[in-house]
């Protein structure tokens, strides 16, 4: 008889098909296959996803707790409009939390962390020349995780977690926007040079300033969207 422990291993779940039309529906909303306002018909939605009515409505309630999807009485589940209000209250969100996130890990990065800032920033600009939105959105959810867990933010973090949806869909029309990626790199490096330095003012007025620039072009895009 064996006297080797039994395994800890935990077999990993494969992902569940209203995961993957979850993913799906997300990245058409963020990628505006489907538009702001535009009324989501679970019938068409089942054909083009491959997946029951059930599945559908499961994804559609997830949706709108993250704020894509309104359901509008008599008319059914839209998607969410994007607002000039609300799109400055997640912004004003932001430059708070990512100051201070900022500002947290230009006094505690060491240089582990300062070099996987920098990876996905390398990575981040590679997507921008690829034009590889998508990968775009999903290494700036890293770098800032990184950031925010690297000082210690990590009840923040989890605040921006519930935002993320709303946040990458605003950073779907920035990004999208001309000469975006250098400056895009060009900001997130001057956040990653005051970490690396460890300035903690520097790095939280470089965080706040890109935060103030992405603002000021999605403002403008949602503008230019209502006078159409």
């Amino acid at each position: 008889m064996s006297d080797a422990l039994p395994s800890l291993k935990v077999e990993r779940r494969t992902t569940t098909l209203r995961e993957l039309a979850l993913e799906k529906m997300r990245t058409a909303i963020l990628d505006a296959h489907f538009h702001p306002g535009e009324r989501l018909v679970e019938r068409s939605l089942c054909e083009e996803l491959g997946v029951s009515r059930t599945v559908v409505r499961e994804v559609l309630r997830h949706l709108e707790t993250e704020g894509l999807v309104d359901s509008i009485p008599n008319q059914g589940p839209i998607v969410a409009m994007l607002d000039a209000p609300t799109a400055a209250e997640i912004y004003e969100i932001r430059a708070l939390l990512e100051g201070d996130a900022a500002m947290a890990c230009a006094q505690t990065a060491d240089a582990v962390l300062v070099a996987r800032l920098a990876e996905c920033i390398t990575q981040i600009e590679r997507a921008f020349a690829l034009h590889a939105h998508q990968e775009v959105r999903e290494l700036t959810t890293a770098f800032y995780e990184q950031m925010f867990h690297g000082g210690g933010r990590r009840v923040a973090w989890e605040i921006v977690q519930t935002l993320n949806s709303r946040i990458n869909r605003l950073r779907a029309l920035t990004i999208a926007s001309d000469d975006r990626g250098r400056m895009a790199v060009q900001e997130m490096n001057r956040i990653l040079d005051a970490i690396r330095a460890h300035d903690p003012q520097r790095a939280r007025d470089a965080a706040t300033a890109h935060v103030a620039r992405v603002a000021e072009i999605a403002m403008a895009e949602l503008a230019r969207q209502t006078s159409k």
